[in-house]
């Protein structure tokens, strides 16, 4: 059976048809496992990644690498004794530094990605086409990770996050579940290294996973310029150019506080008040005379 044939019906048993793993063991096949949930970056892009090998990342990809990702489960390093950060450069974590995969390595924020949730718990499918034990060291892009740069050691925590080792390996696939930390928003990449325990070689995979955006406040509106508030478009109350009735008018200096509406009369003035005055005077002296006058006479 061709080495692309025996991948191809590994990776259907893994993911469709386990009741086929007794004929799938019975054949040969020639490499070993990469991660299929989250899906890595290699098998999405292999001949079996269905719709998203037809991606605008993995058509990049494959043009980089010049030939299909055929042999999508056999990302390994040999004899790396987990000395990973003096092995693997930094921008070529995603292929292992093997060029045979260097279109994984392309700096970009359009690979097929895993939906996931900050501080739940992950389940990890990880297919294997032939058996092995060892441990699973999983990473995860720290806070503020730009996917637009090449992937560093730097751009990773400097322990892992998890680490599983010997998970069962049931029809054809090590299942297990990792919590992922709490702090992560948008784009990142989980790193996944699998160090064996019965071979010298080391696997690597970069499985690209999107957690929900943060939740931005709403900004406050922005005064005018100069500091002061927008005008209001309320209508402003219109104002009358003649005085309230309530208000009084002002007084003159040196006018009586007396209400100008009261009505006492004034005794009379002007000059006919002498001129009677005067009149009087004289009928009773002539009256006073006349009597005098009489009475002398009478004696």
């Amino acid at each position: 059976m061709p080495r692309t044939t025996a991948h191809r019906t590994a990776l259907a048993v893994a993911l469709v048809a386990p009741l086929l793993l007794p004929l799938w063991a019975a054949g040969p096949a020639g490499a070993h496992g990469a991660p299929t949930d989250p899906v890595s970056r290699v098998v999405a892009c292999s001949p079996e990644g269905g719709d998203r090998a037809g991606s605008a990342a993995c058509r990049a990809a494959v043009a980089a690498n010049g030939a299909p990702f055929a042999a999508w489960d056999n990302l390994r390093v040999a004899d790396v004794a987990g000395r990973d950060r003096q092995r693997i450069p930094d921008g070529r974590l995603c292929s292992g530094g093997l060029p045979a995969y260097r279109g994984l390595d392309l700096a970009r924020a359009d690979w097929p990605a895993t939906r996931v949730a900050p501080g739940a718990a992950l389940p990890v499918t990880y297919v294997s086409t032939i058996p092995h034990t060892g441990t699973f060291h999983m990473y995860l892009t720290e806070p503020g990770y730009d996917p637009a740069k090449p992937l560093t050691w730097a751009d990773l925590s400097g322990e892992p996050f998890a680490e599983v080792t010997d998970p069962a390996l049931t029809d054809g696939a090590h299942r297990f579940r990792v919590t992922l930390p709490p702090d992560r928003t948008g784009r990142h990449v989980l790193y996944t290294v699998w160090r064996n325990s019965s071979t010298p070689d080391t696997y690597y995979a970069c499985s690209d996973v999107v957690f929900p955006e943060e939740e931005k406040a709403a900004e406050p509106a922005e005064p005018a310029q100069g500091g002061t508030a927008e005008p209001s478009s309320a209508p402003r109350p219109r104002t009358s150019s003649t005085p309230a009735a309530s208000t009084p008018a002002p007084r003159a200096a040196g006018t009586s506080a007396a209400p100008a509406a009261h009505t006492t009369a004034a005794p009379p003035s002007g000059p006919s008040a002498p001129l009677l005055a005067g009149g009087a005077a004289a009928v009773l002296v002539l009256t006073g005379g006349a009597a005098l006058a009489l009475r002398l006479r009478r004696r």
